[in-house]
């Protein structure tokens, strides 16, 4: 039976029958408090580039050409995050400039990161003399695993929620742990009197779950691929079919300003329809333009 009063710490999943006491947001090292976020995150971009590094050497390439790109994108993926969330929460910084650099509150956006990502990707092929399709390939699969890991540090950050719920993964916070502003008007009005919790969709487990079977889509298909630049689409096209409809039931959404219209929602339609009819268009033009003497030297060479 689930708790009427939840610890501060406590994080629970009441329609799975799961308790979860004293879950921390940060742990210390030599008095040094670090967050949990960040080590999850940090874990995450690892993992994204040890896979990415792996790929590229099945694609019988340097895969030093990996480890050095990922420094650039890092620093830039973290830069775009921010100035993404800054643009469209403009209100919140117009008059504290300077909070714009406190990163320690929070407000990172994965568009702002990917967006970022693909720019700092693309200049480092114009240097390097590399094909950014090919590339792109490559690294989208360490993208989504890093996505798939680094989601977690929503959950210990007790953020990226849903509106209420009573489904299966519904899941309980105390209402001291979560920002205010995160609350929506159904979220309290579902409160039951003597309970110290809101109720609500784990978005964060919803798209950290989507990304894993994206991402064991992408690796599935690695070989078979039509084109160059095929598993790139693939990412942006299948993140944005998710990310669309997650999107809809979060409640720490950001908005085109002057609108009530999430603009990650936006742009995560735009992205998939734009990705799903380039692949069309191009697969259309490669079955137009291929010889069969070309298809049946390519069968020989396999």
């Amino acid at each position: 039976m689930m708790q009427d009063i939840m610890g501060n710490m406590d994080i629970a999943f009441p329609n799975l029958g799961i308790y979860l006491k004293n879950v921390p947001k940060t742990f210390t090292v030599f008095g040094f408090p670090i967050a949990l976020y960040g080590v999850i995150i940090a874990v995450g971009v690892l993992a994204g580039v040890l896979l990415a590094a792996k790929v590229a050497k099945l694609e019988k390439l340097d895969s030093d050409l990996i480890w050095d790109f990922a420094i650039y994108a890092i620093v830039f993926s973290i830069i775009g995050a921010r100035v993404y969330y800054v643009i469209f929460s403009w209100d919140r910084y117009r008059n504290d400039l300077l909070g714009i650099f406190n990163l320690r509150n929070g407000g990172l956006a994965i568009y702002g990161a990917v967006i970022a990502a693909f720019l700092t990707l693309w200049v480092y092929c114009r240097r390097k003399k590399q094909s950014f399709l090919q590339l792109a390939d490559i690294c989208v699969p360490g993208l989504v695993l890093g996505q798939v890991i680094g989601r977690w540090g929503n959950f210990t950050n007790r953020e990226v929620f849903g509106e209420y719920t009573d489904s299966l993964l519904a899941m309980r916070l105390p209402t001291q742990m979560v920002r205010a502003g995160d609350i929506s008007e159904k979220i309290a009005a579902h409160m039951a009197e003597g309970t110290n919790y809101i109720q609500v969709h784990p978005t964060f487990l919803y798209e950290s779950l989507w990304n894993l079977a994206l991402l064991i889509g992408m690796l599935l298909y690695r070989k078979h691929k039509k084109f160059e630049g095929e598993q790139w689409l693939l990412y942006l096209g299948g993140y944005g079919l998710g990310r669309a409809w997650i999107e809809g039931i979060r409640t720490d959404t950001l908005f085109i300003p002057h609108t009530a219209i999430a603009v990650s929602q936006v742009l995560a339609v735009i992205l998939f329809v734009a990705a799903l009819a380039a692949d069309i268009i191009i697969r259309i033009y490669l079955k137009r333009h291929t010889t069969p003497t070309a298809v049946v030297k390519k069968e020989n060479a396999e």
